[in-house]
This record gives structure tokens, sequence and C-alpha cells, in this order.
């Protein structure tokens, strides 16, 4: 017998946790399936697919949905593109097939079933469901229902290693002569959440360029065959919704013939954003006067606009955006304040339900609708917004990574239920960003988690711009949202190991996943669009490093390239590609602008002070800006031919959206080609930091920690400005009274003094609202005292715009610490504060945008 690569499948057990244990062990739970794929001797219980003499057939049947012929299609050409070799797909029984179907639609599987040859019984009455298994001679995938058979499907390619990015990311398999899977049951259970889904937006300056001039240009528009493409990602991710993109450079979804139909052939539930009720895209659709958009002075009009899409699109699987905004994205006309809108609102909500229940279902409970409270629409739903019990409320996130609101306990028993509105990717103020994604997956996993905990399951909705390059933190997200205890605080970071390892293969995958873990960490510290400290329309002013930290943050960078292209030089040439769109471009990139900005910084920094090297710097940062185009070109212009022509733009058009985009810096080389006589050599200095009377601690590094009715403090790795970061879990609303979790820190003090205590956390929205970020401190068992964080700090405020672009706000309080050693402990008041750093200080403390390192020893000499 020949040795081959297959797929084998082992049952292992793994320790039980949801989102509300996270924190600690716990026993042991019914065994997950693992797989894996090794070298080893075929036996009578593997599958063969592919072999030298034969390639299994896949039967489908006429009868089922079209996105099952979509899916074995698809099956057959990963089989191809692994093997070279191209299953045929039958409609009629053959030994030794894949049989495809869904229960209820494929007669071969209901015979099988009939003679008891394939038991169903774990997915039968579920959603979205699956079980690959063996069936007398054949191999059967089945679903419970048309999406469920889809995921089956696409959960086999990815066994047999096929990326679900094999097409948007160009993530090829390497080339395998024969192919066979291990014949014990796999089993998709029932999704966590039950709508799962992305957002394109902001599309202007990549997905509709690409898609009307480089894939799509017979449309010239985002039409049928890109959504093809992007359903297709939907399916292999285990999502299953979309909302299309609106901005008005993009023709309307539904004015595209084939667009919604291509949807319902692929299985995906269409939605509407936020802002476009009823399936709506205002920008593009609503062609009378912009002012006549209101439903206090044209209640008839919009209720004719919204019941045209009704009558039409309610016989394909939706699910509806209720309530209403202007135009764009804006406050609703017609009313002068929250008294008056809260009444209006709940008359168009119940307008829009007697719509539904005359097009698409007579019980309007059976229609999936969603009501999204972004805004000052929060603040409406807040002060008494009525909404249906069956309607599910969608929270927003600030736009920048952070969850707004999050239900109580009495909320969380409504029908509906509740979701969350999620961005990797934003246009707006205080500073958007739409290029480079730099959200850590350690953020989205404390964030995701903390709304799924807190009641939030019902929908998650990612904004994800043009798709590229939010490949990783889409992949994360989509992972947790279908099963939401597979990321848990003890694994979470190995994420990118295991993202790595399926992309490019075990070899470089450590290698891989650091450079990304360190490119997200440098992101998170000030994300590369965000490379300006002053809000627009303020005065220009430089940034908050000092020198050595520019310098610092340079050399960090520089080396992050190296190791990236040092991978790049040696992986698989057919892997080259992907490595390019998901690794090297991103990690140059972001190496580029920060050059681009800091060398700019330095060299007028220079000038002013008559040193020679600012010539130098000012020809740096030109050059990075040139390579910043040449990189985009190649990416735009090289990859696979030009199939991603118009995708990349590091910029907005120039003059676009002034008021919410940084300024790139604007360096001219003529103002640095003559310098006069009087200019020296800079000196060698570097700024020394730890001052005198400086006591700095990573809040990682507790002496100690007190668990408390299992809440308890943890490390939560791949979070924080200048290392990891702390908070509770499990990540329950919950406010501590006598009894709360703690930290410990010990720490040393060489002279008695006055010291102010200031407490850096991560600027995440209250979990428990009303006020601000809370915790306790106390300093050698003393009375502990309360400190509040931004308990004012509205979003859209310059407070909250300076928190979230430095990533950081501060509490502060007061000691007077005498000479010895002592012990600071940190109490739990409220869940969902993440501590980041702790500094203690007796004088003043030097200009830096990090905070002093981490003193040695905790020690700080006077």
């Amino acid at each position: 017998m020949k040795n081959e690569i297959f797929v084998g499948a082992m049952a292992c057990p793994r320790p039980s946790r949801n989102f509300a244990q996270r924190g600690r062990p716990q026993g042991i739970a019914p065994t997950i399936v693992l797989f894996f794929v090794f070298l080893s001797t075929i036996s009578a219980q593997n599958f063969s697919i592919v072999s030298a003499k034969k390639t299994a057939d896949i039967v489908i049947s006429n009868n089922d949905f079209k996105v099952v012929k979509i899916a074995a299609e698809a099956l057959a050409n990963d089989i191809q593109l692994i093997s070279d070799k191209r299953p045929k797909i039958i409609n009629e029984f053959a030994k030794d097939s894949i049989i495809i179907g869904t229960l209820g639609k494929n007669e071969l599987i209901e015979k099988l079933i009939q003679e008891k040859k394939l038991d169903v019984s774990t997915i039968q009455n579920k959603r979205e469901c699956f079980l690959i298994t063996k069936a007398a001679d054949n191999f059967v995938i089945v679903g419970s229902d048309r999406r469920g058979t889809a995921y089956g499907v696409f959960e086999l390619s990815k066994r047999l290693g096929v990326s679900p990015w094999v097409w948007w990311a160009d993530v090829l398999p390497e080339k395998r002569k024969t192919l066979s899977i291990s014949a014990k049951n796999i089993f998709g259970k029932e999704p966590s959440v039950k709508y799962r889904g992305i957002f394109l937006n902001d599309e202007d300056w990549g997905l509709n360029p690409w898609a009307a001039k480089t894939f799509e240009p017979e449309i010239g528009n985002i039409g049928p065959k890109t959504y093809a493409k992007i359903f297709e990602l939907l399916l292999r991710l285990k999502a299953n919704t979309c909302w299309s993109a609106m901005h008005e450079v993009t023709k309307p979804f539904n004015f595209i013939g084939g667009n919604a139909q291509t949807a319902d052939h692929y299985a995906i539930i269409m939605g509407s954003s936020h802002a476009e009720p009823m399936l709506r895209n205002n920008v593009g659709e609503w062609k009378d006067d912009k002012e006549k958009y209101n439903f206090v002075s044209n209640e008839k009009g919009v209720t004719e606009y919204w019941e045209e899409r009704a009558k039409s699109n309610g016989k394909f699987e939706n699910i509806y955006t209720l309530g209403m905004r202007g135009i764009h994205d804006s406050p609703i006309q017609g009313t002068k304040n929250q008294a008056e809108r809260i009444p209006v609102l709940e008359k168009i909500i119940q307008t829009q339900r007697n719509l539904l229940t005359k097009y698409v279902n007579s019980d309007i409970e059976k229609v999936p609708q969603i009501f999204c409270p972004y805004k000052e629409v929060l603040a409406d739903y807040r002060a008494g917004l009525k909404v249906p019990e069956d309607v599910t409320i969608v929270f927003p996130d600030d736009n920048f990574g952070y969850i707004r609101y999050f239900p109580n306990a009495s909320e969380q028993r409504r029908k509906g239920g509740f979701g969350v509105y999620y961005h990797l990717s934003y246009l707006g103020r205080p500073l958007s960003y739409l290029w480079l994604e730099t959200t850590p997956p350690a953020l989205i996993f404390e964030e995701m988690p903390k709304a799924y905990n807190n009641g939030m399951r019902d929908f998650w909705m990612l904004n994800v711009g043009d798709i590229k390059p939010a490949e990783i933190g889409i992949d994360f997200f989509m992972q947790m949202a279908y099963d939401a205890e597979k990321w848990t605080i003890n694994n979470q970071n190995q994420f990118l190991k295991d993202w790595a390892t399926r992309e490019f293969g075990e070899k470089d995958a450590d290698e891989i996943a650091d450079i990304m873990d360190k490119y997200y960490r440098l992101g998170f510290q000030r994300k590369p669009e965000h490379l300006q400290w002053y809000l627009p329309k303020e005065t220009p002013r430089k940034s908050d490093l000092n020198e050595t930290e520019i310098l610092q943050r340079l050399k960090d960078y520089t080396n992050l390239r190296k190791r990236a292209e040092a991978v790049y030089a040696k992986i698989s040439p057919v892997k080259k590609d992907a490595f390019y769109e998901l690794v090297l471009y991103p990690v140059r990139s972001a190496q580029l602008t920060n050059e681009r900005f800091f060398a700019a910084e330095l060299a007028t920094y220079y000038k002013e002070h008559f040193w020679v090297e600012a010539a130098s710097w000012a020809n740096r940062s030109v050059v990075a800006n040139n390579e910043i185009n040449s990189e985009t070109d190649y990416f735009n212009n090289k990859i696979q031919d030009g199939k991603w022509r118009f995708i990349m733009s590091p910029e907005m058009g120039e003059g676009q959206w002034k008021s919410m985009r940084s300024t790139p810096p604007n360096i001219s080389l003529a103002d640095f080609e003559t310098l006069s006589p009087n200019y020296t050599k800079a000196p060698n200095k570097q700024i020394n930091i730890q001052n005198k009377g400086i006591i700095s601690i990573e809040a990682e590094h507790f002496t100690k920690q007190n668990e408390v009715n299992g809440f308890s403090w943890q490390v939560i790795k791949g979070l924080g400005k200048t290392g990891d970061s702390v908070t509770v879990f499990p990540q329950k609303a919950k406010t501590f009274s006598n009894d709360a979790p703690s930290l410990e820190y010990k720490f040393n003090v060489s002279d008695s003094d006055d010291f102010e205590a200031n407490f850096y956390l991560i600027p995440t929205q209250p979990l428990v609202p009303g006020n601000g970020l809370r915790f306790a401190v106390s300093i050698d068992n003393e009375e502990p005292q309360t400190i509040a964080v931004d308990k004012d700090a509205e979003v859209s405020s310059t407070k909250w715009s300076y928190n979230i672009l430095n990533q950081i706000t501060i509490g502060k309080t007061k000691f007077n610490l005498t000479k010895g050693t002592h012990s600071l402990k940190i109490f739990a008041v409220d869940t969902g504060v993440i501590l980041d750093k702790i500094v203690l200080h007796s004088g003043e403390l030097p200009v830096s945008y990090f905070g002093p390192p981490e003193t040695k020893s905790f020690e700080a000499k006077k």
C-alpha cells in the first residue's frame, strides 16, 4: 500500500469554558474534533478523493437549493487547485462518490437515512448545521438547511488545505497528487451568533474602482459578479449576512439587475446599514428633494418609498433595518430635539412594521428586523425610546473598536435580543482610518466576547471597508461569531499562529505570527492613518513623542520590515503573493508611513536647531513617500498580473473629507538644499525618561491577584500600548461593593515624598453605564479610594477624540509615600476596566507619548 497525504481526525477533550468562565480552568467538556494533515498508510477507514487511478465524483440533486450546486462547483475547483484533477459533478448515484445535499432535498441522502445507513439526528431541526461522514461506500456532506450544506462543503475544502481566502488573498494551496480524508464524523454545530456578516463601506477608493474598472467593467460598478465572490467568501467563513456598499459612487444594490438574485442563490441574507431602513440606499435611491426625506412633513412620500422595496424584495431572505436617519447617515429631519424625535421614531417603526406585515409575512415576529441606535439615536434609546420586543437591538461601537452600550440583565430578557455593529475601517471624525487594518485581534477578542457575555448574541455586523487588507481581522471576528467558545482568555493569543499555519504552513508560522503580533502592537500605539497630533481645524503641532521614542519607533518598524522581507525571500513561490498581500505590504506600508511622518518632523526640528542632519531626514521622508506609492503600485498592478488593479489606495482623493482625515507631511527638499555655514552636527543625546522619583509598572507584572466568586483579573496578551493589559473576567456587567477581585504590586521608594499616581487605561466604553471607568486603589492596606475616569467624556467630545487616537486614558490620585517597600492594590469596582500601566512620580514627568518605561524591580531612585 502507498503512503498518501490525507486529512485525519482525532477526538480530543478540552477544558470547558464559556465566555462567562474564561478566567478560570473548568472541568472537561464533551469532546470536540481537531483535524490535522499527516502522512500515513491508507486504511479502510479513509475515503479517497483523488488517487492515481480515480477521482471521486460529486453527486448533487437538481431538487436541491442553488447554493448547493454553487458550493459543489467550488469544491470541485478546490480539489483541482490542489491535485490538478477535477471531480465530475453529476446528478445520479455513483459508487465511491461525494454526495452533497440538504435534508429533504436530496433523494440519495433520504434513501440512506431510510435504510439507516446515515444518522442525521445531530442536525435535524437545527439551524445551519452540517454532518460530514462516510455512509456505505460514499462520503456524505449533509446540511440541516441550505447554508448548513454550503458550510459543510467549504469545511471539507478547508480541511483539505484550501484557505477561505484562496481567491480574496490568493492563498494558494501546495500541490498534492493524492487526497484522502478520514471517515470519522465531522459535525458542524449551530452557530453561536444568529446573523453574522460584513458591511461594505467607504468603497470610493478601493472596492468600487476595482470592481468597476478591473473585475466587472461590463457593469462599471459593484455588480453580481463581484457580489458572487463576496458571498462565496462569506460562506467559506461561515457568515450569512451582508450590508451592501452604499456610497454615492456605487450604484444602489437593488438597481443592478441580478444582485438580489445572486444573494439568494448564495443563501446570503441581505440587509441595509444602520442609516438605511427597509433595504433602501438613500444616497442613490431617494430621487426627490433631500429636504423631502422627512417623515414629519412628507409621511406619505417616505412611506411609499419604503413600501416599494418591501413589495419588490419581500420574496427574498432579508433582515430589515428599522428607524430613520438623514440621507447620508445624518440626524433625522423634521424634529428639533429629543422630545420631538422619540415619538416620531416610534411612529416610523410601526409604519415600517405594517409594511413588512403586508408584503413579507403576516406574522411580523417571523420577519427578521433590527434597530441600530447609532450616534444620537443611542441617547434616544437611553431616554426611553420604545422598540418592539421582537426586534433585535444592535448597539454600535464608537467607530474605533470600543462598544458603546451593553444591555443590562433586565433588557437581556427581550425576545428579539441584541447585536453589535463593529468597525475595522471608518470614515469619520475625529480622523478616518481606511487603509491598513491595525485593530489587534486581542482588542476584537476583548470586545466581542464581552458583547456575547452580556446578551448580544443575535446579530454581529463588521464594517470591513473594502475587505482588503482587513482579511485577518475579518477572519478572527467571524470565527468568534460562529463558535463563541473557540477562543478564550487562555488561548486567544494563539490565533495568529493558527492563522499563519493555515495560510503559510508550519515551517514559518511562529515567525509570521510574531511579526503580525508586533505589527498590531505598533499599530495600536498609533494607527498609520492617525499620524497627526491635532484634530482637523486645530492649530498644527508636533507629535507627543520625544526624540528617543521617535528613533526607537522607527527602529522597531525597520526591524519588523526586515524580518518580513526575510520570510518573503524564502517562502514557497506559490505563497509569495499571499504573503505580500497579507503580511509584507501592511508591514512595509506601516513602516514607510511612520518613516515619512517622523522623518519630516525630525527634519523640521533639526533645521530649527541648525543641525546638518536636517537634509538627511528630509530626504528620508520624501523617499518613504515615494516607496509607499511604489509598493501600492506593485500591489495594484503586478500581483496576480493586475488582478487587484485599483483596489489599494493609501489616501483619499486630494481635498476630500478634509474635516475627518489626517494631513500627510508635505516636505520640499528644496528647503533643505542650501544650509547655512552655521549648521552643526546634532549632539549625540538620548533622553533618559527613567528620571528620579518615578516608579513605572506594566499592569501585567502584578505580584499577587485575588479572586472573588469566580471573578479575577486576567492578562490580555497582545492588547496594550506598552505591553499587555489586565481586566476582570468573566466579562459580565457587575459592580463590586466590599469584596472585589484585586491585584497587588510591590515597589520601593528611596525617599519620602508626595507622589501622583497615574493609571493608564485602555479607552473602552463603560460596561456598567453611568459612572465612567471605575476602579479603586489602596496603598499599604489603607481604605481604598475609588477613581472614576471619563465619566463625562461623551463620544465625539474632544476628550474622547484624543483618548481613542492616543489609545489611552488616565485616572489620577495622590499618595504620600515614606521611604521603604510599599504595596499598591487595585480593586475592581465595575467590570470592563482595562488597566495598561501604572506610573507614580514625585516630580514633573518628562515629555513622552508612551510614559516612562518600566523601572527595574519597580524601585524609584531619588
